[in-house]
């Protein structure tokens, strides 16, 4: 995800975005904890876009 596509976004629709990586941010989490991740490198791609989430969110509304 890049923070361009971020910047275009409203506040309501970030949060509704990072809702939705947070639910594949556990279920990624309980994929490894059972060993049934394919992906294990989506993890850090995931927390990565909820941290510029967050960014783009203290910058919008200004804190």
């Amino acid at each position: 995800m890049k923070v361009n596509d971020l910047k275009d976004k409203s506040i309501a629709d970030l949060n509704g975005l990072l809702l939705d990586l947070r639910k594949e941010q556990f279920n990624l989490k309980m994929q490894k904890a059972t060993g049934q991740i394919s992906k294990p490198d989506r993890i850090k791609l995931v927390r990565r876009d909820i941290a510029r989430i967050y960014t783009m969110l203290g910058q919008k509304e200004g804190v």
